[in-house]
């Protein structure tokens, strides 16, 4: 698969789509994203929902015209970010065959469904739209993995049929993903690809808890579900964005990627390298492992004039040295975070452009 087509346009694959959880990238204009190459973003239902409101989008034009961005944005369904809640808060609410419920700090009652998930989405205008399904931790017992794979399947037949219903008269609809859970259990997880699949979706995604800080768990569980779904399928890995983790699923056969991991960690002070040279499609596509680091907290950098990757064409590394950006992160400047930002930006995005050189 060549391109995802969607209402906002055709979009190059693979492609990374940075999480925007809140409708926005932390410490950098939606504006400055384009000149990274970013293409693509996704953002969070629930967290959206929450403030300013589904409503509120709608009524701003949508996420394109809220966000201030012209290229495809997916929504999550935000069954994630409620199931992390709960996890750690079980006085706060609870799930069941209906859907997940919570009260906010203020004591506000809180219900997310089947239904109201893919409503709020299409109310933001989302271009990919994700079924709700109920996520897992992979050291929970059986039963609890056999009954987050029935509801996840049961969930998104309700999604299927109220996406349908509300669809049936959009001249350009969007995409329907669902997404594949079942923890490490093989069985589990062919169950769950099967059941979905008879449903019929745009596109699946592999589910759980982000798997980025296990190598193994991120090779065995994600290679897995892709081998599992039919080829063709439009394949999307929820939670990998990490430039090793991202290789690892590109191989497997995913085609989209989202992660906080890039942003997350450049806000730290941790900036991406490449072992290999990010130009050369082959080398990347043979990599054994791509990931290497500059610190900004690093005391050899502070006296250092060089760019953090002198092949790197970045506002970072374009205009300012090692120096300056250690210096930004010393005296607490955002400047420094935005910078480090959009370098990671910049270098996921050119090892996707390396990829799709390398197919």
């Amino acid at each position: 698969m060549a391109e995802l087509v969607t209402p906002s346009g055709p979009l190059a694959l693979p492609a990374f789509l940075p999480d925007a959880t809140r409708g926005t990238i932390r410490t950098v204009p939606t504006h400055l994203l384009a000149g990274v190459g970013v293409e693509a973003l996704m953002a969070n239902t629930w967290h959206l929902a929450e403030r300013p409101g589904a409503d509120a989008i709608r009524a701003a034009g949508g996420l394109r015209a809220f966000m201030g961005f012209e290229g495809p944005i997916a929504t999550d369904s935000g069954g994630y970010q409620v199931w992390s809640l709960l996890r750690e808060r079980p006085d706060r609410g609870a799930v069941s065959d209906d859907g997940f419920t919570w009260r906010t700090e203020t004591g506000t009652k809180r219900v997310l469904t089947p239904e109201r998930a893919i409503r709020m989405q299409l109310k933001m205008r989302s271009d990919v739209v994700f079924c709700l399904d109920q996520c897992t931790h992979p050291d929970d017992p059986p039963e609890h993995q056999e009954t987050s794979v029935a509801r996840t399947i049961a969930w998104a037949r309700e999604g299927r049929a109220t996406f349908d219903r509300m669809t049936a008269d959009h001249p350009t609809r969007p995409l329907l993903y669902a997404v594949v859970q079942g923890g490490r259990t093989e069985a589990l997880r062919r169950r769950c690809v099967e059941e979905l699949c008879a449903i019929g979706f745009d596109g699946y995604g592999f589910g759980g808890v982000p798997v980025e800080t296990d190598g193994q768990r991120v090779v065995d569980e994600v290679q897995l579900v892709a081998e599992m779904l039919p080829r063709g399928v439009a394949k999307h890995a929820l939670g990998l964005g990490r430039p090793d983790s991202l290789l690892v699923g590109w191989r497997a056969g995913y085609a989209t990627f989202d992660s906080t991991a890039p942003t997350r960690e450049a806000r730290r002070g941790l900036l991406y390298l490449s072992r290999v040279p990010l130009d050369d499609g082959a080398a990347v596509r043979d990599a054994a492992r791509i990931g290497a680091w500059f610190d900004a907290s690093d005391q050899s950098a502070w006296r250092d004039p060089r760019p953090v990757d002198e092949t790197c064409d970045c506002p970072l590394c374009a205009r300012y040295g090692r120096a300056t950006l250690s210096h930004l992160f010393r005296i607490e400047d955002p400047a420094g975070a935005a910078l480090a930002t959009l370098h990671n930006l910049r270098f996921v995005t050119r090892l996707v452009a390396a990829l799709r050189r390398a197919r």
